[in-house]
């Protein structure tokens, strides 16, 4: 018997790679939902590839210039998770979040009622939101399964252990394409050389972030958070090959690594079949050179001056969605070419110590609509006072 999958955001790079590995395994899994935002065509060809009978296209204008064309294939199109569930409310085996940026918290929410697993790529759902996440997976009996390779692999490791055995989690970067890069010769550096990220292939924002390190500051974010950590409990460590993506020492004196191509196939695939006794993955083959002459390397924050937000407690306030929201808009700004790659950075430090922000500091958003109202602020702001 087949099990549902419902995929949120199956036109960008996550999404794509999910349907490659769905598509090898027709007889277990089958797709009965695709989302996207604005990605029509893409999204169409998946549908009629799929055979997908639901879609939704959340960006109003192009649902409504589009809604026909999707008709006339049978397809039922909706504007939002809600409307695909008021005469269906079938629970999915899986659902995974590949949804970019913070559009990617509605939506989830939304569906974790619906859903018996809940797999989730999108760090900022979980930055903004963890606290309305953990309510409803708990409220529903959802099962959660971080995908994001470095949470992926943390999970992997401790899910017979207990938090109170860990002694210190490391986290691996890669350092970007500017590791061994003066940081004199960064200040200015065009886009296109930011974007060149030595290992993955990732979309435009998240190469900006691992240039900058503020990806993997995230990653420790969610980390805190997914895993309930003390934030003296998890580090970063330059790991060039990217081959390693958690380590973690236990209290016992053992240490565990996990390691994986710079595939996130390996990931998203183990999560669809974690309820699975076994698995053979096309990429199993161990590559012990990657491991030959490992130079972990401890990050400068001369060269990573973002590295100072990790001096910020993080308490689901306002805090998290000012910090996600200003990263936003700043990175859009230097791919626009309206600001220089270290006003990037210097810029996210000192807005950050804006009164105008800190005052939101230990205030907590009581929905998902305060979440919203400050992300618009933010923007507002930024557009103001950085135009």
């Amino acid at each position: 018997m087949t099990k549902d999958i419902y995929l949120l955001g199956s036109t960008g790079s996550i999404g794509e790679t999910t349907l490659k590995i769905l598509k090898k395994d027709k007889n277990n899994f089958k797709v009965k939902l695709l989302t996207t935002y604005s990605n029509v065509n893409k999204l169409y060809k998946q549908a009629i590839q799929f055979k997908v009978k639901n879609v939704v296209i959340f960006n109003k204008e192009k649902y409504l210039k589009n809604y026909k064309k999707f008709k006339l294939k049978k397809i039922n199109v909706f504007s939002s998770i809600d409307e695909v569930f008021k005469t269906n409310n079938k629970k999915s085996y899986i659902t995974i979040n590949a949804i970019s940026g913070i559009d990617g918290l509605e939506p989830t929410l939304n569906i974790i009622k619906y859903s018996h697993n809940l797999a989730i790529a999108n760090k900022e759902s979980i930055i903004c939101g963890w606290n309305f996440l953990k309510k409803e997976l708990f409220k529903n009996n959802t099962r959660f399964i971080p995908i994001d390779s470095e949470h992926f692999s943390i999970w992997s490791l401790i899910k017979k252990e207990k938090i109170q055995t860990i002694n210190k989690i490391y986290l691996t970067a890669s350092g970007g394409p500017f590791l061994n890069t003066k940081i004199s010769k960064t200040k200015n550096i065009n886009p296109k050389y930011a974007l060149m990220h030595p290992n993955w292939k990732m979309g435009k924002k998240i190469s900006i972030d691992s240039a900058t390190m503020m990806n993997k500051i995230f990653e420790v974010i969610e980390a805190i958070k997914i895993f309930e950590l003390n934030p003296k409990q998890i580090e970063i460590l330059i790991h060039p090959k990217s081959y390693l993506h958690a380590i973690i020492n236990f209290n016992n004196g053992l240490t565990k690594l996990l390691a994986h191509d710079t595939n996130m196939s390996v990931p998203i695939a183990n999560a669809i079949y974690a309820n699975y006794k076994t698995y053979n993955h096309s990429k199993n083959k161990f590559k012990y050179e990657m491991l030959n002459g490992l130079n972990f390397i401890k990050p400068d924050i001369k060269k990573y001056p973002l590295l100072e937000l990790l001096n910020y407690k993080f308490n689901n306030t306002y805090l998290e969605i000012i910090l996600v929201s200003l990263n936003d808009a700043l990175v859009k700004k230097y791919l626009d070419y309206k600001i220089s790659y270290l006003s990037l950075q210097t810029t996210m430090l000192k807005l950050l110590k804006k009164p105008y922000f800190t005052k939101y500091y230990s205030t907590k958003p009581r929905n998902i609509n305060d979440i919203k109202i400050m992300v618009d602020r933010v923007n507002i702001y930024v557009n103001k006072h950085l135009s």
